[in-house]
């Protein structure tokens, strides 16, 4: 399963929407295989349909015998909602690799998770979707739906996020806050270069809605774990603003704040009644896309 889920291998798709079903029917599979893990979508009952409803999913042989349309509703099945907040700041373009190897930039593997949890959700949950990309102002919002052709509006608001500008997580969030009208699952991907504190109080409040919140944190695993050679300028991409570091201070020092920002972002967020998931984009996408799968269930 794990070549499925290979970032490295996923860079070389170009299709949004064949990546994420080559990642999602992947995962499935092992799903399936797992004892560990149940993805039952076994069917449950009609329901009428109404307006606006998807017409994939009506009975057309129950149609042909009564004139009257009704959907197929399946077990685990609850309408909920996924939103997807997306940081599409500079700092999300960094990749430590070539442009021929090692792991993809910030934004791509953020792309791929986004995209993936957005074909599990519609595809396979008929959950509705949603999507806001954000920096220090909403650049994009495509509004939570269950609607045909919801996935290409939302694999196409992908494909044109391109990081610029620094993050401000209020914004976006007093924005969500505005058109949501139904509880659900809010899923904010970000690099998270703020304060923890800071972090967690703008987005805590979507918690008050009934709202079960997850952050994926993605990082490139030199973020994490620098290599230097040798003396080296690192730059801010947000702000511009330089800084010579030496190897031991990144074996050292660096290690050290780094290691206490995630742990302080996750035991901050967690405390707030958050989930929190690091994601080095040298990583396998499951670790996401088991998170959101085992909340939704969760909520059934």
């Amino acid at each position: 399963m794990q070549r499925f889920l290979d970032p490295s291998v996923l860079a070389g798709i170009s299709s949004l929407d064949l990546l994420a079903k080559t990642v999602v029917d992947g995962f499935v599979a092992g799903l399936h295989r797992s004892p560990d893990f149940g993805f039952s979508q076994e069917f449950a009952e009609y329901r009428a349909y109404t307006p606006g409803d998807d017409l994939r999913h009506v009975d057309w042989n129950l149609f042909a015998r009564t004139e009257r349309a009704y959907l197929k509703r399946y077990r685990g099945e609850t309408n909920s909602h996924l939103m997807v907040l997306l940081d599409a700041s500079n700092s999300m373009q960094y990749r430590s690799g070539s442009a021929n190897a090692g792991p993809p930039k910030k934004m791509d593997y953020a792309r791929f998770i986004a995209a993936s949890l957005f074909y599990l959700a519609i595809r396979k949950q008929r959950d509705a979707a949603g999507l806001i990309v954000f920096d220090d102002e909403v650049r994009e919002c495509v509004r939570p739906s269950t609607r045909l052709g919801q996935l290409a509006r939302l694999f196409a608001a992908l494909e044109q996020a391109e990081p610029h500008a620094r993050t401000d997580f209020a914004k976006p969030l007093q924005h969500f806050q505005n058109l949501l009208h139904r509880r659900g699952i809010a899923i904010v991907i970000s690099d998270f270069y703020q304060d923890p504190e800071t972090i967690v109080q703008a987005i805590e409040p979507l918690r008050f809605r009934g709202n079960e919140v997850v952050l994926f944190h993605v990082l490139d695993p030199q973020e994490m774990r620098p290599v230097l050679n040798g003396s080296a300028i690192l730059v801010d991409l947000e702000t511009e603003q330089k800084i010579e570091v030496v190897p031991e201070y990144v074996k050292t020092t660096y290690r050290e704040k780094a290691d206490a920002h995630v742990e302080q972002l996750r035991s901050r967020a967690r405390a707030a009644g958050m989930d929190y998931q690091l994601l080095l984009t040298d990583q396998p996408l499951d670790a996401a896309l088991r998170e959101y799968l085992s909340l939704r269930q969760a909520g059934n």
